[in-house]
Protein backbone atom coordinates (compact mmCIF):
# COMPACT_ATOMS: atom_id res chain seq x y z
CA UNK A 1 0.00 0.00 0.00
CA UNK A 2 1.43 3.43 -0.91
CA UNK A 3 2.60 5.41 2.12
CA UNK A 4 0.24 8.37 1.55
CA UNK A 5 -2.79 6.03 1.34
CA UNK A 6 -1.73 4.25 4.53
CA UNK A 7 -1.30 7.60 6.28
CA UNK A 8 -4.72 8.73 5.02
CA UNK A 9 -6.42 5.59 6.34
CA UNK A 10 -4.69 6.12 9.67
CA UNK A 11 -6.12 9.65 9.89
CA UNK A 12 -9.61 8.39 9.02
CA UNK A 13 -9.51 5.98 11.96
CA UNK A 14 -8.77 8.98 14.21
CA UNK A 15 -11.65 11.11 12.85
CA UNK A 16 -15.39 10.57 13.30
CA UNK A 17 -16.91 9.89 9.88
CA UNK A 18 -20.52 10.77 8.93
CA UNK A 19 -23.09 8.34 10.29
CA UNK A 20 -26.83 8.37 11.01
CA UNK A 21 -26.44 11.03 13.71
CA UNK A 22 -24.45 13.29 11.35
CA UNK A 23 -27.08 13.02 8.63
CA UNK A 24 -29.95 13.71 11.05
CA UNK A 25 -28.23 16.78 12.47
CA UNK A 26 -27.27 18.14 9.04
CA UNK A 27 -30.79 17.70 7.64
CA UNK A 28 -32.43 19.28 10.68
CA UNK A 29 -30.04 22.23 10.83
CA UNK A 30 -30.15 22.92 7.09
CA UNK A 31 -33.96 22.94 7.12
CA UNK A 32 -34.11 25.44 10.02
CA UNK A 33 -31.03 27.70 10.00
CA UNK A 34 -31.71 31.26 8.93
CA UNK A 35 -28.54 32.93 10.19
CA UNK A 36 -25.55 34.13 8.30
CA UNK A 37 -22.76 33.03 10.68
CA UNK A 38 -22.75 29.41 11.85
CA UNK A 39 -20.31 27.52 14.08
CA UNK A 40 -20.12 23.74 14.06
CA UNK A 41 -18.44 22.48 17.22
CA UNK A 42 -16.80 19.04 17.03
CA UNK A 43 -16.83 18.95 13.25
CA UNK A 44 -15.06 15.60 12.82
CA UNK A 45 -14.73 15.05 9.08
CA UNK A 46 -16.40 18.40 8.32
CA UNK A 47 -19.47 16.78 6.74
CA UNK A 48 -22.13 18.74 8.67
CA UNK A 49 -20.35 22.10 8.32
CA UNK A 50 -19.89 21.56 4.59
CA UNK A 51 -23.57 20.64 4.10
CA UNK A 52 -24.71 23.71 6.02
CA UNK A 53 -22.47 25.97 3.94
CA UNK A 54 -23.61 24.37 0.67
CA UNK A 55 -27.33 24.26 1.44
CA UNK A 56 -27.89 27.50 3.37
CA UNK A 57 -25.23 29.81 1.97
CA UNK A 58 -24.19 30.66 5.54
CA UNK A 59 -20.63 31.63 6.46
CA UNK A 60 -19.59 28.53 8.42
CA UNK A 61 -16.74 28.00 10.87
CA UNK A 62 -15.96 24.43 11.88
CA UNK A 63 -14.00 23.57 15.01
CA UNK A 64 -12.65 20.44 16.63
CA UNK A 65 -10.20 19.59 19.38
CA UNK A 66 -8.73 16.78 17.25
CA UNK A 67 -5.98 18.05 14.90
CA UNK A 68 -6.63 15.13 12.51
CA UNK A 69 -10.29 16.16 12.25
CA UNK A 70 -9.29 19.74 11.51
CA UNK A 71 -7.00 18.54 8.74
CA UNK A 72 -9.70 16.35 7.20
CA UNK A 73 -12.36 19.09 7.45
CA UNK A 74 -10.01 21.53 5.68
CA UNK A 75 -9.44 19.00 2.90
CA UNK A 76 -13.20 18.43 2.54
CA UNK A 77 -14.12 22.09 2.34
CA UNK A 78 -15.44 23.14 -1.07
CA UNK A 79 -17.61 26.01 0.20
CA UNK A 80 -15.10 28.13 2.11
CA UNK A 81 -15.65 26.59 5.54
CA UNK A 82 -13.00 27.95 7.91
CA UNK A 83 -11.60 25.31 10.28
CA UNK A 84 -10.21 26.08 13.73
CA UNK A 85 -8.69 23.75 16.30
CA UNK A 86 -10.61 24.60 19.46
CA UNK A 87 -12.05 23.23 22.68
CA UNK A 88 -15.82 23.82 22.46
CA UNK A 89 -16.47 27.59 22.08
CA UNK A 90 -13.51 28.92 24.09
CA UNK A 91 -11.65 30.92 21.39
CA UNK A 92 -14.67 32.58 19.81
CA UNK A 93 -15.84 36.08 20.62
CA UNK A 94 -19.08 36.97 22.34
CA UNK A 95 -22.14 37.14 20.09
CA UNK A 96 -20.24 35.95 17.01
CA UNK A 97 -22.69 33.35 15.67
CA UNK A 98 -26.34 33.21 14.64
CA UNK A 99 -26.33 29.43 15.09
CA UNK A 100 -24.15 26.82 16.75
CA UNK A 101 -24.42 23.16 15.71
CA UNK A 102 -23.01 20.28 17.77
CA UNK A 103 -23.02 16.48 17.53
CA UNK A 104 -21.25 15.86 20.84
CA UNK A 105 -19.61 12.73 22.19
CA UNK A 106 -22.68 11.27 23.89
CA UNK A 107 -22.08 7.58 24.50
CA UNK A 108 -21.76 6.65 28.19
CA UNK A 109 -18.39 5.15 29.11
CA UNK A 110 -17.98 1.44 28.52
CA UNK A 111 -14.87 0.13 30.26
CA UNK A 112 -14.89 -3.01 28.08
CA UNK A 113 -14.77 -0.94 24.90
CA UNK A 114 -12.46 1.82 26.14
CA UNK A 115 -9.73 3.04 23.81
CA UNK A 116 -7.06 5.62 24.34
CA UNK A 117 -7.29 7.55 21.07
CA UNK A 118 -9.09 10.36 19.25
CA UNK A 119 -12.07 8.14 18.39
CA UNK A 120 -12.65 7.58 22.10
CA UNK A 121 -12.68 11.37 22.54
CA UNK A 122 -15.14 11.72 19.63
CA UNK A 123 -17.56 9.08 20.90
CA UNK A 124 -17.52 8.91 24.69
CA UNK A 125 -19.26 11.46 26.88
CA UNK A 126 -18.12 10.23 30.29
CA UNK A 127 -20.02 8.17 32.85
CA UNK A 128 -23.49 9.50 31.95
CA UNK A 129 -22.75 10.62 28.37
CA UNK A 130 -23.00 14.32 29.31
CA UNK A 131 -19.40 15.13 30.30
CA UNK A 132 -18.98 17.30 27.18
CA UNK A 133 -22.62 18.34 26.72
CA UNK A 134 -22.86 20.03 30.14
CA UNK A 135 -19.85 22.36 29.76
CA UNK A 136 -20.98 23.11 26.20
CA UNK A 137 -24.41 24.18 27.45
CA UNK A 138 -22.79 26.24 30.22
CA UNK A 139 -20.71 28.24 27.70
CA UNK A 140 -22.44 28.31 24.30
CA UNK A 141 -24.81 31.16 25.13
CA UNK A 142 -21.84 33.54 25.23
CA UNK A 143 -21.07 33.13 21.50
CA UNK A 144 -24.67 33.41 20.28
CA UNK A 145 -25.89 36.62 18.67
CA UNK A 146 -29.28 37.91 19.87
CA UNK A 147 -31.98 35.62 18.52
CA UNK A 148 -29.43 32.89 17.81
CA UNK A 149 -30.07 29.16 18.16
CA UNK A 150 -28.21 26.00 19.08
CA UNK A 151 -28.82 22.74 17.22
CA UNK A 152 -27.76 19.89 19.51
CA UNK A 153 -27.95 16.19 18.77
CA UNK A 154 -28.81 14.12 21.84
CA UNK A 155 -29.20 10.38 22.38
CA UNK A 156 -31.69 8.66 24.65
CA UNK A 157 -28.59 7.01 26.16
CA UNK A 158 -27.55 10.38 27.63
CA UNK A 159 -30.97 11.36 28.95
CA UNK A 160 -32.75 13.92 26.80
CA UNK A 161 -34.71 15.29 29.78
CA UNK A 162 -31.48 15.89 31.70
CA UNK A 163 -29.99 17.76 28.73
CA UNK A 164 -33.14 19.89 28.39
CA UNK A 165 -33.00 20.65 32.14
CA UNK A 166 -29.33 21.71 31.91
CA UNK A 167 -30.16 23.89 28.90
CA UNK A 168 -33.01 25.49 30.90
CA UNK A 169 -30.60 26.17 33.78
CA UNK A 170 -28.59 28.19 31.24
CA UNK A 171 -31.59 30.18 30.04
CA UNK A 172 -32.50 28.13 26.95
CA UNK A 173 -35.91 26.94 25.88
CA UNK A 174 -35.83 23.69 23.93
CA UNK A 175 -37.89 22.14 21.17
CA UNK A 176 -37.27 18.77 19.52
CA UNK A 177 -36.95 19.26 15.76
CA UNK A 178 -36.59 15.59 14.79
CA UNK A 179 -36.29 12.14 16.32
CA UNK A 180 -34.98 8.98 14.74
CA UNK A 181 -35.18 5.61 16.49
CA UNK A 182 -32.70 2.78 16.22
CA UNK A 183 -32.69 -0.60 18.00
CA UNK A 184 -30.41 0.66 20.79
CA UNK A 185 -31.26 4.38 21.04
CA UNK A 186 -33.35 7.29 19.84
CA UNK A 187 -31.55 10.32 18.45
CA UNK A 188 -33.12 13.75 18.90
CA UNK A 189 -32.10 17.10 17.42
CA UNK A 190 -32.90 19.85 19.90
CA UNK A 191 -33.20 23.50 18.94
CA UNK A 192 -32.23 25.68 21.90
CA UNK A 193 -33.06 29.39 22.01
CA UNK A 194 -32.16 31.90 24.73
Amino acid sequence: MPKDLAERRGVETEVYQPAEDSHLLAESACADIEGERVLEVGTGSGYVAERIAAETGADVVASDLNPHACEQARERSEHGVAVVQADLVSPFRDGAFDAVVFNPPYLPEDAAAARDDWMEVALTGGKDGRAIIDPFLDSVGRVLAPGGAVYLLVSSLTGVDEVVDRAADNGFSAVALRDESFPFETLTVLKLVL
